[in-house]
């Protein structure tokens, strides 16, 4: 029997000129596995105290879900001996997210993400495509081993 998954949490509570905002970090291996439990382990942080509509959820959720994948996969290979990195920040009026590998990078641009079958089928294709779709921006770093993810908590 395989024992349980268990990543740890680094939480702050911060204060900046906009008010009161947290921010987390979690460190996982490239196996994906851990999926689930750093999203959800984000979600429960990033969401506390504050009302989140399902849409918001979900688009957490989603795009939280596919660029670990895409990081885990596509930038370290499944390499165990690479990790991937998630910070977020959590304002009243957004969520920034970024997620790094440890991998080469990649140029976003490259990356085709119209929404044709043949891209949607190309496993990291789709995920660029989803979180394209459901964040209000992102960004990457100019090596392209890190995205950054905003999403507003508008309704």
């Amino acid at each position: 029997m395989t024992a349980p998954l268990k990543l740890c949490v680094r939480r702050t509570d911060v204060v900046t000129s906009a008010g009161p905002a947290v921010e987390v970090s979690v460190v996982l291996p490239s196996d994906v596995r851990f999926i689930e439990e750093a999203v959800e382990l984000m979600a429960r942080h990033c969401f506390a105290g504050y009302r989140v509509s399902s849409r918001l959820r979900f688009r957490l959720q989603v795009t939280l879900s596919e660029a670990l994948a895409n990081a885990i996969i596509c930038g370290n290979g499944q390499d165990p001996d690479k990790q991937v990195t998630i910070r977020a920040h959590s304002a009243a009026d957004h969520i920034e997210l970024v997620v790094t590998d440890e991998g080469f990078g990649f140029n976003p641009d490259r990356v085709v993400t119209s929404g044709a079958a043949t891209e949607i089928d190309s496993q990291c294709g789709r995920g660029l495509f989803l979180i394209r779709h459901l964040a209000d921006r992102i960004a990457y770093n100019a090596e392209g081993n890190s995205i950054c993810i905003t999403l507003g908590r508008h309704p």
